[in-house]
């Protein structure tokens, strides 16, 4: 995968050099990823709402304690709206175990906003993995949510 130079220059920009990182267990090219912003927010799949750039490095330096993520997002949507992009992925993850690889399916969600050092990131949330890969939904269904 190609390293990105920062400061991205489009909102997928962004994203190549947030999974990047995400994937080397590097911190430092992670954060810089991240808006300066107090109000920054992610949740990590069953995970409580992290808020504020402490906390996000927190979380994921414990994460990265065993090492990098191998997430690979994909059939990304993308919302482009002025200063503010909000794509849905669908990341395909790799797990090592016992048995060999496995893959789980993490569905997410990244925002990422046009800051004065370029687009960054502001929020993450990710779904609990799952063992199939999720289907695409385009028809109404009923919801409780």
């Amino acid at each position: 995968m190609r390293k990105p130079k920062l400061p991205p220059g489009t909102p997928d920009d962004a994203e190549v050099a947030f999974y990047d990182a995400l994937q080397h267990a590097d911190i430092d090219r992670l954060m810089a990823c991240w808006a300066d912003e107090d109000d920054i927010v992610c949740v990590h799949p069953g995970g409580p709402r992290l808020v504020g750039h402490a906390a996000v490095r927190v979380a994921f330096e414990a994460l990265f304690a065993t090492g990098g993520v191998m997430a690979v997002p994909e059939r990304i949507r993308r919302l482009d709206a002025g200063h503010c992009s909000v794509h849905s992925v669908v990341e395909r993850v790799s797990l090592a175990g016992d048995d060999g690889i496995k893959t789980a399916w993490v569905v997410a969600t990244n925002v990422y906003a046009k800051t004065a050092q370029g687009w960054r990131m502001v929020a993450h949330h990710a779904s609990p993995g799952m063992q199939i890969e999720p289907p695409e939904v385009s028809t109404p269904q009923a919801m409780l949510h």
